[in-house]
């Protein structure tokens, strides 16, 4: 671990003061043996693929750490190992001796002396975890450890106290997993994440600054505020006048429709016992132009149905962009119970424009995080809580990396970082909520991972070997559900 340097940047009261006043304003598997080679030869696992016999103790070292529970399954990524862990975790790590809970984590194995990357999911992870890599996992040929957030999948607590349910509980986690497992592994430390994984890693470098030696978020929003009105400003300043004008009129004929479309929604067979399937188009309708910056771009703008179109064409393309049923369907909101709450106790969320639909709308201003499940559950907002992290952030956050796309609406909430710091932050130009590494032009790709190869002390692999690396697995990528829309935090 490095050790903590002072930072030297002064800090700038009036850009923060002025930054705060703007966001206020207004509108299973069998186990993987390891094959007994001859004296002076290589010792190779069941796909073939050597292995650092040196480092080959991992899963003595795992079944040694008091709480976890560890299962071997084979890797599809040559050279590694891969684990399914579960780890008891306090409930409340004010009161460590009280309640228990199982959060399960992978690890994806190369080497004791290999970087480790902290892959926060901000969410649950695969129902059948399977080895795979980030991409940052394979560039730097590291160890990966994915962690599912508390209340998510099996991570649960039960019964389910959702005022333990905070980003200083789920950072204690993260801090409790690295104390465990960093004795084994003597590389760097990277923490990464996707949206609310992102999120989640920096949270976690906010109460913990010490746990990790760099941080790479990925498009991840820091929000003030229950209904944020920075949001609909970026929505409405994406694509040509044109482009929004036609997104408008399309919402409107939605809406004019809804009981003519209704009978679509019926027949995906989705249930809506949460909010009502009349709701669920209703949000549909104001969240769309959100979604198609968020997953889509320009090049869409011009199969926009107009008023003319049949309702086959109207649902055909609601359906494509908001996937009422999914989004807003009883499964999804049930596994996604766990982010409405902090939404709407501590991570904010983002305002819709209604405005333009004037006299459309049955459920007006009803489109917030506390409509959503848990239902029957007391949310109280802490406005202070996204404030004291884009601070900290801002002001002491160093080897930090945040990566947003330029079109993607989550980047209304782009963290503010400065080199003084030793910290950076790129907007992939077009790109939206899926934006990456290798999404990014040469020169900004190059600069990028000349940071970070720094950062962490490992020689930068040449082109090819990264191309090879990243094609080595099919899942490159954060290891989450197989969830596209909605958020894919």
């Amino acid at each position: 671990m490095q050790t903590k340097r002072r930072s030297h940047c002064s800090a700038s009261a009036a850009a923060l003061i002025a930054l705060f006043l703007s966001a206020c304003g207004t509108e299973q598997g069998e186990a993987l043996a390891i094959m007994p080679a001859e004296r002076g030869s290589q010792a190779l696992a069941l796909d073939g693929s050597p292995v650092d016999e040196s480092t080959s103790d991992i899963l003595a070292y795992l079944q040694s750490i008091e709480g976890m529970t560890v299962e071997e399954r084979p890797s599809r990524v040559p050279g590694t190992r891969f684990f399914v862990l579960a780890f008891e975790q306090p409930v409340d790590h004010t009161q460590p001796n009280e309640r228990r809970f199982q959060q399960r984590l992978t690890l994806l194995h190369r080497s004791a002396s290999a970087p480790l990357v902290l892959n926060l999911s901000g969410y649950g992870i695969s129902a059948v975890p399977r080895a795979g890599q980030t991409e940052l996992t394979a560039l730097l040929a590291a160890n990966q450890l994915t962690v599912e957030h508390r209340f998510f999948g099996p991570s649960t607590p039960q019964p389910k106290t959702w005022e333990h349910l905070t980003l200083k509980q789920s950072a204690g986690d993260h801090h409790r997993i690295v104390q465990a497992l960093k004795p084994f592994y003597s590389g760097r430390w990277l923490s990464t994440g996707a949206s609310k994984g992102g999120m989640t890693a920096v949270f976690h470098r906010y109460f913990y600054p010490d746990d990790v030696d760099v941080t790479v978020p990925y498009v991840a929003p820091n929000t003030f505020g229950e209904a944020d009105p920075r949001y609909i400003l970026f929505v409405e300043s994406r694509g040509s006048p044109e482009c929004r004008e036609q997104l408008h009129a399309f919402q409107r004929t939605v809406l004019q429709r809804r009981d003519s479309l209704a009978s679509y929604l019926a027949s995906t067979g989705a249930t809506f016992d949460a909010i009502g399937a009349d709701r669920a188009i209703e949000f549909g309708v104001l969240e769309l132009p959100f979604f198609f910056w968020q997953y889509f771009d320009a090049s869409l703008c011009g199969s926009i149905p107009g008023v003319d179109a049949s309702n086959d064409e109207v649902w055909m393309f609601f359906n494509l962009i908001s996937s009422p049923a999914f989004n807003y369907g009883d499964p999804l909101l049930d596994f996604y119970a766990g982010y409405y709450y902090q939404a709407a106790t501590e991570l904010g969320a983002p305002r819709y424009r209604e405005s333009h639909l004037h006299g459309l709308l049955r459920y007006p201003r009803q489109d917030v995080p506390a409509t959503f499940p848990p239902l029957g559950v007391t949310k109280r907002f802490d406005m202070t809580a996204m404030l004291r992290v884009f601070h900290w952030v801002y002001q002491h956050g160093e080897r930090m990396l945040f990566i947003y796309g330029e079109n993607d609406p989550w980047s209304t909430g782009a963290f503010e970082v400065r080199s003084c710091n030793d910290s950076y932050r790129y907007f992939i130009p077009s790109g939206n909520h899926d934006s990456g590494i290798f999404e990014m032009a040469q020169d900004m790709k190059a600069e990028v991972l000349e940071r970070i190869f720094t950062w962490m002390e490992v020689p930068a692999p040449a082109p090819s070997l990264r191309a090879a690396a990243l094609q080595e697995d099919e899942t490159v990528g954060w290891d989450s559900p197989a969830l596209e829309q909605r958020f894919r935090l």
